[in-house]
């Protein structure tokens, strides 16, 4: 199989989809070959603009949703394997943050493995460790086996972390790229619920086996998509490049500009491919380095990762009986509203929802009487923390991201920044517990003061992308 963007598939798989892609591969290079449109090969049908490029996203965007597979898994297992295998909440805390561990190791070589292998060899790459992970947790007879199989799955969310982001940035039309590059958090979101559900009714060694479905349906799934347009113009693969661009935007398309746009990108980026580390220091290459890393560190600072990890033990702390079905029901709200994208106003609401919860523990702790209050304070301030989240903080920084570095970084800048959020994502979940212990207030009265922080980061340096191509955005930072 190639991951350079052949669509080549083993004989014995006969499913009509997959022909189907083959044949709108091999029309539309007979068709760049002859320098004609798809009127001239019989058979060829449109498909429209956008068609498969929302195809293609939704088959990368399982990697996502393993993502939120894995960090929704501590939740509703805390108890379980705490009990099973004789863990200490401190070796449980460990477990948890092992996840972020393994996927800082996986984003310092995820942008050498999207610019050598390409977008879809990467996550090939990405999704072995995966599905051996969640295999090593099922099969888990003590804290040694259960430490490796979730440092391995980090390792695989640590790739994935940046590559689905930017290959979708790479597909996507302009005018969709907004609004496929929210379905990778989506997915994510959805991973969280899955996990959740699953976590009330199966136990933990079978909830792992089935963390390793997502990545085992991506690998097929791969078959099926063309590779990145922009990465194989980078390489120099000029007619698998034509050809990816006319099934993404439909074989009846013209994409003489947009194809000329990128070519022209690409050469002047080739050029400029070997820049010394003091360059790095220009605007063109140092504001997007900012934004894109500022975005991502900030996003971690707001503690989202840990209330993720244990948001039913910070149920239950605050007094809320039944914790599987409230972190079900926030997880839900989180999905919902994920597809609602706010800029601004999502950053002023998790402040406010982390101080809303920081005064609910204060009233727990501090004034008698007031526990039942203080019960749907933290419920509704966790509530308008998730749909702050999601409608901004959580997709919106991975976008941009993915938008704002110039290519001839991109796999470097990426890395980077990926593993700038992944190693705060492991502070957080590694220190979350200690600091709840020390004071739950205090805990999420510092969340708040970060949230701030992001709000008057985002005001004051992050420039609108909506509207404009990956070119356009590049040539703004020259």
């Amino acid at each position: 199989m190639s991951f350079n963007g052949d669509l080549e598939t083993h004989e014995d798989v006969k499913r009509p989809l997959i022909h189907k892609l083959n044949s709108w591969y091999s029309n539309s290079r007979i068709i760049i070959e002859k320098g004609g449109n798809s009127s001239q090969v019989p058979g060829v049908t449109s498909k429209g603009s956008s068609t498969s490029a929302v195809l293609c996203t939704l088959i990368v965007a399982l990697g996502p949703l393993q993502f939120g597979f894995a960090n929704g898994y501590t939740s509703p297992t805390e108890s379980s394997i705490m009990s099973d295998l004789n863990l200490t909440i401190a070796e449980f805390s460990l477990f948890g943050s092992l996840s972020n561990a393994g996927a800082m190791i996986g984003a310092m070589v995820s942008g050498l493995l999207a610019d050598y292998l390409g977008r879809k060899g990467a996550l090939v790459v990405a999704s072995i460790p995966n599905i051996l992970g969640w295999i090593a947790i099922s099969l888990a007879k003590d804290s040694s086996v259960l430490y490796i199989g979730r440092s391995l799955t980090g390792l695989g969310v640590g790739i994935m972390s940046f590559t689905v982001p930017v290959y979708i940035a790479d597909i996507a039309p302009k005018h969709l790229r907004g609004g496929l590059g929210t379905v990778n958090m989506l997915s994510v979101t959805i991973g969280i619920f899955v996990v959740y559900l699953l976590g009330m009714f199966i136990s933990w060694r079978h909830l792992a086996i089935a963390g390793a479905v997502p990545c085992s349906l991506l690998v097929l799934g791969l078959f099926l998509i063309p590779e990145a347009p922009r990465w194989l113009a980078k390489i120099g693969k000029d007619l698998d490049f034509e050809a990816s661009l006319k099934i993404l935007r439909g074989l009846d398309s013209d994409v003489s500009i947009e194809a000329a746009e990128i070519r022209s990108a690409m050469e002047l980026n080739r050029k400029e491919s070997k820049i010394k580390l003091s360059e790095l220091c220009q605007r063109r290459y140092a504001f997007p380095l900012t934004i894109g890393i500022g975005l991502l560190v900030l996003q971690q600072l707001t503690g989202i990762s840990g209330i993720m990890f244990y948001n039913a033990s910070i149920f239950k702390s605050a007094g809320i009986s039944d914790a599987d079905v409230a972190s079900l029901g926030l997880a839900g709200v989180q999905i919902l509203m994920t597809g609602f994208i706010a800029w601004l106003m999502d950053k002023a609401g998790m402040a406010a929802s982390f101080f809303l919860i920081g005064v609910a523990f204060y009233l727990k702790n501090h004034v008698l009487g007031a526990s039942y209050l203080s019960s749907i304070l933290a419920l509704i301030g966790l509530l308008a923390c998730i749909i702050s989240y999601s409608i901004g903080m959580g997709a919106i920084p991975w976008i941009i991201m993915s938008e704002i570095f110039p290519i001839n970084v991109k796999g470097v800048a990426g890395s980077v920044a990926t593993l700038a959020n992944l190693s705060l994502s492991w502070a957080v979940t590694m220190t979350i517990n200690l600091l709840l212990e020390w004071s739950k207030t205090g805990t999420f009265m510092l969340y708040a003061l970060f949230s701030g922080l992001t709000l008057t980061f985002v005001v004051l340096f992050v420039p609108e992308t909506k509207g404009r191509t990956l070119e356009e955005i590049e040539a703004s930072h020259r």
